[in-house]
């Protein structure tokens, strides 16, 4: 016969280890509710990572067809009225340098 003491002693450690079972077990549900939260914002932000991307090339692009000579030459005939000069337009200026440095 095992005396009472030891009875209860076992019963509140098998408890305890129970309740810390119970208790590392929705440790571990909530870790992974929090992972998954965690990765769908991942997802979210890559996703905005990735429009950006595409935006940011379409930008590039953009930007590389309003810098062509073509399309400068042609806002500059139609906004600003500009035309190249006629030969009788044109002033050769020289400068003479002063060589006693």
């Amino acid at each position: 016969m095992t005396p009472p003491g030891s009875r209860i002693g076992a019963l509140i450690g098998i408890g305890l280890l129970g309740l810390a079972v119970v208790t590392t077990a929705t440790a571990v549900v909530y870790v992974k509710y929090l992972t998954r939260v965690e990765f769908v914002d991942l997802q979210a932000v890559r996703a905005a990572r990735d429009a950006l991307d595409v935006e940011w090339g379409r930008l590039r692009i953009e930007e590389a067809a309003m810098g062509t000579q073509t399309r400068i030459e042609r806002t500059a005939r139609q906004s600003l009225k500009m035309h190249l000069p006629r030969t009788g337009e044109l002033r050769v200026v020289e400068v003479k340098r002063d060589d006693r440095s």
